[in-house]
């Protein structure tokens, strides 16, 4: 594996904004605007285009609006104080993670005393001992929305990059910090969409990826494209840096890479837009100015790097093997011969670690995890026993490390922290969580429905126990659906109190996902899009069949590609739910290639420009399917201003139309936050206020007794 540490993950005809006593909703009334663009000669209007200018007066000012409106409503749920207090107090635990071993007599932690907006680094020379302050990042801002966002030591661990982002942007400041004095070099990467830092074995310098600097004011809207790689030398201007790496012949490849953990090898992995399927490149760092010399030169499969022993180089792949196996090559030898390690099993192979000079393997057997460990030839040795139907991770250490922690967790079982063994196999017991929620009292079952076409598709289901199957259940039904990306079972705060509130939470693996591998994948992206869809609808009517739920009582949830996969469909079965939870959601499918990194996205949505896929992405577009008189369910769309992933005009254009064009009496709410960007390193504050504010507008949209 790499030397590489990453911790974790203004309108003036706007009408008053009202709510009487019945809660007839009076919706602010934007302007529109004749934009008509033609796609293949399909004629599509865009009139809420001026949205994506987000910093102009009008655009600013139809935010305030909204968030007043949706604020006003959500006041009138008596419940909401009473949620958040709950949610304030099973938040309030302790959480620490696994120790990590960085070098000899240097171990680093996160540890959260509970309610502080970010986890705290912790220091020590023993696993066994608490240590002390190694990095806070809540002294970083006043408000907890500066956050860590990558980390990277050097081999001995005198040297530490990390990455801060602000307001839950993705571009991120790289600083270096000398580990035993805490001071701070003079080589300060600027804010970018940094790959992350790939440190020299000697300590002399670092690797990274960069994009081309955008326009000022620009930056949270602007496409990236055609990204470098470059190599830093410690004390040395960074506009001296060098581009080792770069592609010129399509601006939506991006490639990063990593330095073997022998410090001899730097691999570089190049994919187009979030495809899986990639080239690789290696250059041996033992020869001054050595080349860049491909090992695979096509991206019809992934490739992951696992580890090395010198020149044999060992991957996780799926090529001629849909759920994944592990291989060998000599990049040396003058005729590379691959060979199989692991052959693929029944199971997909999400993961390989290289530790104790053995492979953990990590399985998703229906969506849930297995562990099996193997020798350097492939042999099995042993499998590692959980505790039951949840997900388990980590494995993380050097090669010839043989001790590793790793953790399990389940929607009713909070994470538990295991020290493994290596070479005995004994696991125990390090750490539990002390948060304040029995778990004994709910339980998890994965059934299987099957979809529009007859596929068995997976769903984890859980609940209080003895709860009746009467219909009357409030219930959530998640899905995300995209990006080879697997949906697996494993425990929130906000999950076990909708739990408590005596709501069920249910767990689609929908088609788009890696749950079964490639095929899975690849059935659910550009052209065969709709059977996510009809996936996630299959699910809501296997809920309300098996009487687990009914329409008024159920609830649909999703984030980013879950949002699209929420707005579509609302569009296309709006009767079938009782609620819709659409989050930062790709809405706009016609132009989503034009902002941050949304042509990357083209690997599993289509291109517009070309016409057949055109044709499917206007198909099922949630801005292009709102039907004007249509009865919706009880919607609130959310976003943030600074999300320079997923940008938020998606959720703009959403929303305006959507309120537009709602022929029912239930309410369309947009909920748009501030200084926060697509999720990852949002304050624990406003975790729990945007918690409360959803669960409010279940209990009173779906008739909870709470």
């Amino acid at each position: 594996m790499f030397r590489k540490l990453t911790f974790i993950f203004a309108l003036t005809s706007m009408l008053a904004v009202s709510i009487p006593a019945q809660q007839t909703l009076t919706y602010p009334k934007p302007k529109k605007v004749d934009q008509v663009d033609d796609y293949h000669g399909t004629k599509v209007s865009d009139p809420y285009r001026w949205m994506e200018d987000t910093g102009s007066a009008d655009t600013q000012a139809w935010i305030e609006q909204q968030n007043k409106l949706t604020a006003s409503y959500l006041n009138t749920i008596p419940e909401r104080d009473r949620i958040k207090a709950r949610l304030t107090e099973i938040w309030n635990y302790e959480r620490v993670s696994a120790p990590t071993k960085i070098t000899e007599g240097f171990y680093l932690y996160t540890r959260n005393d509970g309610l502080q907006n970010q986890s705290v680094l912790y220091r020590t020379d023993s696993k066994d001992k608490p240590g002390t302050v190694f990095f806070d990042p809540n002294k970083l801002s006043t408000d907890g929305t500066v956050s860590l966002s990558g980390s990277s030591f050097t081999d001995d661990g005198k040297l530490w990059a990390y990455g801060i982002a602000r307001s839950g942007s993705d571009r991120t400041e790289w600083k270096i910090m000398n580990t035993a004095t805490g001071e701070h070099l003079s080589d300060t990467l600027p804010p970018n969409r940094q790959g992350g830092v790939a440190w020299l074995k000697d300590n002399s310098g670092f690797f990274y990826q960069r994009y081309p600097a955008p326009e000022a004011g620009a930056e949270l809207r602007a496409a990236n494209r055609f990204p470098k790689i470059y190599f830093h030398k410690l004390g040395t201007p960074i506009s001296d840096d060098k581009v080792i790496y770069e592609r010129n012949d399509d601006g939506e490849l991006t490639s990063g890479g990593g330095v073997t953990e022998d410090g001899k090898w730097y691999v570089i992995s190049t994919s187009k837009g979030t495809q899986r399927m990639n080239e690789v490149h290696f250059k041996d760092l033992t020869r001054p100015d050595s080349p860049i010399i491909p090992l695979i030169s096509d991206r019809t499969n992934s490739w992951g790097f696992v580890g090395n022993d010198g020149p044999v180089f060992y991957f996780r792949t799926d090529k001629d093997a849909e759920r994944g196996k592990l291989v060998s090559v000599n990049v040396l030898a003058r005729a590379r011969v691959w060979k199989d390690v692991i052959p693929q099993s029944e199971n997909t192979l999400n993961g390989v670690q290289m530790i104790n000079n053995q492979f953990v393997a990590n399985y998703l057997k229906d969506a849930y995890t297995n562990i099996k460990i193997y020798d350097k030839n492939g042999k099995h040795v042993r499998d590692v026993e959980l505790p039951g139907i949840g997900s388990a991770g980590g494995f993380g250490g050097k090669q010839d490390a043989t001790e590793t922690f790793y953790s399990f967790s389940s929607f009713n079982a909070p994470p538990t922290i295991y020290h493994y063994d290596m070479k005995t196999g004994k696991s125990t017991v390090f750490r539990t969580t002390p948060v304040k929620f029995d778990g004994s009292k709910y339980e998890v079952k994965q059934v299987f429905f099957n979809s529009k076409d007859g596929t068995r598709v997976p769903m984890f289901i859980a609940h209080k126990k003895g709860i009746k199957l009467d219909g009357t259940n409030p219930t959530i039904l998640y899905g995300y659906g995209g990006f080879n990306i697997s949906q697996t079972p494993g425990f929130s705060v906000s999950r076990a109190v909708w739990m408590e509130m005596g709501g069920i939470f249910a767990l689609a693996n929908i088609r788009g996902g890696a749950e079964y591998g490639k095929e899975w994948w690849a059935n659910g992206a550009v052209l065969k899009k709709q059977n996510t869809f009809d996936d996630f609808i299959a699910a809501g009517e296997y809920l309300i069949a098996n009487k687990y739920t009914s329409q008024p009582k159920l609830a649909i949830q999703g984030g980013s590609n879950g949002g699209l996969l929420v707005g579509a469909v609302l569009n296309q079965r709006p009767e079938l739910f009782g609620a819709a939870l659409p989050a930062v959601g790709v809405m706009d499918m016609v132009r989503f290639t034009e902002f941050t990194v949304g042509a990357f996205w083209k690997s599993d949505y289509g291109d517009p420009k070309k016409p057949d896929e055109f044709k499917v992405l206007y198909s099922y577009s949630p801005l292009h399917n709102v039907k004007a008189g249509a009865k919706y369910p009880a919607t609130m769309v959310t976003t943030a201003d600074t999300d320079d992933r997923v940008f938020p005009a998606h959720s703009f254009k959403y929303a305006a139309a959507l309120q537009e064009a709602q022929g029912g009496d239930k309410p369309i709410l947009i909920r748009i936050e501030t200084k926060a960007g697509h999720g990852a390193g949002k304050p624990t504050a406003k975790q729990i206020e945007e918690l409360t504010d959803i669960y409010g507008f279940l209990v009173k949209e779906l008739g909870m007794k709470y």
